[in-house]
């Protein structure tokens, strides 16, 4: 059940409804005014018109407080409460920190189904709506394998490869769908039932697009740089030139993601758009383990140690509790490396405090220094 919002998610959600899902638009007004709460004021809304905003943001500023506006607006907040599980503001601490250091991160965002996938690491698998029999295959196995090593398997719902990556990771309850469309609607309709069952097997549902957002084409591109910007890396299962998804593999190379890419038959056109990405720098894999090792981090140890945990001790299996007061450090930590001083200034707190609660964590698995830098280790399950 969804918690009251806060203040703060309300004026997010109040100034991504006025700008109509604009990122430009809502982080020029934020730092024009300061915060997203003066920018929502009404003696701030007049003020807009010298900011160079689009007319239709203008003109919905203008009319937010009138009756018929104030009816929409407030349908759109019970749609949100009726099919939300959690909302995140980017200012909330729980917001998904690997996100953060992006321009275009999404202000807000909207879930079902279980917040605590966000925090653990996930590897993205992505391909054509419409791959042939051996790639949808191909999608299911990797996936089936890596979530079974502890890995949340994301993707976007869409047809073909998306449709058994997230298939292929339900077993192990492992994987998170990012949709193009408000959470009261399901693109395409045909997995409705995929999309429940993402939910009811621990799996989580997640959109930047507030509800009556429609499946519009623009909207595709903006929901894959999420889905990379979430993950440590992509996996292209299969793709044709023209593929959605070798935008997303391109999108993850910019932000600094490894894109990963499986070959095929030479004269295949499921394939061509995987061998382009291997030609421009792609790495080439034919199993899973090898992004396991390409990747190199100390989640794979966790997860492999788990396995052993599990299968000698069972007792180990239970899920530490985190103390409520390491809990603001935990949610800063990330699989790639926060430095001391960045933790210290983000959380506004001494040196020698943080030092002893990263060794509290440490103590419970939950956190390792590496190379100078503090990592996340998924907790034990």
């Amino acid at each position: 059940m969804l918690k009251p919002l806060s203040q703060v998610q309300m004026d997010t959600i109040t100034l991504w409804y006025l700008v109509q899902h604009s990122l430009s638009s809502f982080y020029k007004l934020e730092q024009h005014f300061g915060s997203i709460y003066n920018a929502v004021q009404p003696e701030s809304l007049p003020l807009w018109s010298g900011l160079g905003l689009h007319k239709n943001h203008l003109q919905r500023a203008q009319q937010f407080y009138t009756p018929a506006e104030q009816h929409r607006f407030h349908s759109i907040l019970a749609e949100i409460q009726q099919h939300s599980d959690f909302v995140l503001s980017y200012h909330d601490p729980e917001y998904p920190r690997q996100l953060l250091p992006y321009s275009d991160k999404p202000p807000i965002l909207f879930g079902q189904g279980q917040l605590a996938q966000l925090m653990q690491p996930q590897i993205a698998i992505v391909g054509s709506r419409k791959p042939s029999p051996h790639g949808r295959q191909i999608a299911y196995d990797f996936s089936y394998y890596l979530s079974e090593k502890g890995f949340v398997i994301s993707s976007g719902l869409a047809q073909g490869i998306d449709e058994a990556a997230h298939q292929g990771a339900l077993p192990h309850q492992r994987t998170l769908a990012v949709m193009g469309t408000g959470l009261d609607q399901t693109y395409p309709a045909q997995h409705q039932q995929l999309r429940q069952q993402i939910v009811q097997q621990s799996g989580t549902i997640i959109t930047e697009f507030l509800p009556h957002t429609p499946p519009l084409q623009h909207n595709f591109p903006r929901r894959n740089r999420i889905v990379s910007a979430l993950s440590l890396g992509v996996i292209v299962a299969e793709a044709s030139l023209n593929s959605g998804s070798i935008i997303t593999a391109k999108l993850a190379a910019e932000q600094g993601k490894l894109v990963f890419a499986i070959p095929g038959h030479i004269y295949s056109e499921f394939h061509q758009g995987c061998h382009q990405l291997i030609r421009e720098g792609a790495i080439l894999v034919d199993h899973p383990e090898q992004v396991l090792e390409d990747l190199a981090l100390p989640t794979q140890w966790q997860a492999q140690q788990q396995s052993l945990d599990e299968s000698t001790t069972p007792s180990l299996s239970a899920k530490p509790e985190i103390p409520e007061h390491l809990m603001p450090l935990y949610n800063q930590l990330d699989w790639t490396g926060a430095a001391l001083d960045h933790l210290a200034i983000h959380l506004q707190q001494d040196a020698a405090t943080l030092t002893a609660q990263l060794m509290e964590l440490e103590l419970l698995g939950l956190c390792m220094q590496q190379s100078g830098v503090y990592l996340r280790c998924r907790p034990i399950q």
